[in-house]
């Protein structure tokens, strides 16, 4: 494997720069593992991130927050002339995160992030990034996010339904949240900051960020999570901003269970688990 090390955190603009270019990429996965050490945390980041997903500022950060030092090595290796997919089009389809104990504020550690697992799916073909933040305790926090690339596939979809909606909890989404995220996060999508750029790819409005979501509900159980743990999340029809969801959650065996839907009518945005960081996850 070819190792790339990053002294600091990439500039995203010319990564989306790079996404807009003709995109000819190869037949599999590259074989590079991007690295940047010395990874320290900003307390006014954390804090606005905190605020925009719904989380009370600590020094034991959101597991979903470490996302924010992986992304832009990701979007570094996908936007590479030879990563075999152009980066815009690609869909989140999953994302399944384990820390083995909190990450805290004062940590200092190592990011890795590398692709790998290319396989078919019903719908085209998907593949993993896995991303680990390592500190002197040795690996603590791990993601693998799912991402599909349309086409060439063949299956109907059909989705299991975990559970029927009955909603805890009733939460309206502003129709700002995707340009708030994107403030904190980067990820600035055209998908997620206005109605008028959405509809260049085919959404009638703006839509959240699937990290978003997926926040926003690990902040419904603030209080309640182990210190070690694996939250895994399937993302399914998208928020169309602004919106009101349904928020729903029930106790499993090893854990938790929850999904968020439309309030208005019973359509599945995001449904995932809780669970030890060593039981068997969500089949993909």
């Amino acid at each position: 494997m070819t190792v790339r090390e990053i002294r600091e955190a990439p500039k995203l603009a010319p990564l989306y720069a790079k996404a807009l270019l003709p995109h000819s990429g190869g037949g599999g996965l590259p074989d590079t593992e991007y690295v940047r050490a010395g990874i320290e945390f900003d307390p006014a980041h954390v804090a606005a991130y905190d605020q925009v997903c719904g989380f009370r500022f600590g020094d034991e950060l959101p597991a979903t927050y470490p996302h924010m030092l992986a992304f832009g090595l990701q979007m570094a290796l996908m936007t590479q002339p030879d990563f075999p997919f152009p980066l815009l089009g690609m869909v989140h389809v999953a994302n399944r995160i384990t820390q083995r104990r909190p990450v805290r504020l004062s940590d200092s550690g190592t990011m890795r992030v590398r692709a790998e697992n290319l396989r078919p799916h019903e719908k085209g073909r998907q593949f993993d990034v896995i991303s680990e933040y390592t500190t002197a305790d040795g690996p603590i926090w791990t993601e693998v996010s799912t991402y599909l690339r349309r086409g060439g596939g063949e299956g109907s979809g059909q989705r299991e339904q975990l559970a029927a909606p009955a909603p805890k909890a009733i939460w309206r989404v502003p129709g700002d949240i995707g340009r708030r995220y994107a403030d904190v996060s980067g990820d600035r999508n055209p998908i997620h900051l206005h109605p008028l750029t959405a509809k260049l790819f085919g959404f009638p409005s703006a839509i959240a960020h699937g990290m978003w979501t997926k926040a926003r509900v690990l902040a419904a159980f603030e209080g309640r999570l182990p210190d070690a743990c694996t939250v895994d999340v399937k993302f399914k029809l998208p928020v169309l901003l602004p919106a009101k969801v349904a928020f729903t959650s029930w106790e499993i065996e090893e854990g938790w269970a929850f999904e968020l839907w439309a309030a208005k009518k019973p359509k599945p945005h995001l449904e995932g688990t809780i669970t030890p960081p060593d039981a068997t996850p969500n089949p993909r």
